[in-house]
């Protein structure tokens, strides 16, 4: 995994050659996040986005259990002893005021949520948040992560 060169740098970029660093980048990224931040997960089908929330999710919970995608149900909850994760997918959205009705507002305040296709959101930015943009690369995939407000400095976590 290649890390940022210039540590006060607003964002850093990842190399991952397959799942498991994937998922390993997924995990460092829990360790700063508390209830109200969200992580807006970016990219194509197929980039990686629930393969980095699967390992988000097993280091919050603290249990490597496989984390189904919510494709189709939409939202996943976890509770751990640090509070509960929201794992919500809004691919299938075709309204921002539909994520209301899944409980997002909720979700906001009492979570850490975890959204695959934010930009179903339209111009949503919570003030805390870490953007992450995965692409395929050769076999594997490239993420940038970028941090906001009280995550400015969690993108050089990896």
């Amino acid at each position: 995994m290649t890390r940022p060169a210039a540590p006060d740098s607003p964002e850093a970029a990842f190399e991952l050659p397959d799942a498991e660093a994937t998922m390993a980048l997924g995990a460092r990224l829990a360790a700063p996040l508390q209830a109200g931040d969200v992580v807006l997960l970016r990219g194509d089908l197929g980039a990686g986005k629930t393969t980095l929330a699967r390992g988000l999710v097993a280091a919050w919970t603290g249990v490597d259990e496989d984390a189904p995608s919510p494709t189709y149900t939409l939202v996943q909850v976890y509770e751990s002893a640090r509070g509960p994760l929201w794992h919500m997918d809004l691919y299938r959205l075709q309204d921002p005021e539909e994520a209301l009705e899944l409980g997002l507002e909720d979700a906001l305040i009492e979570a850490v949520t975890v959204i695959e296709w934010p930009e179903r959101l339209g111009a949503f930015a919570p003030p805390h948040r870490l953007e992450i943009d995965l692409a395929a690369q050769g076999a594997g995939r490239r993420a940038i992560v970028r941090g906001f407000g009280r995550l400015a400095g969690a993108a050089h976590v990896g």
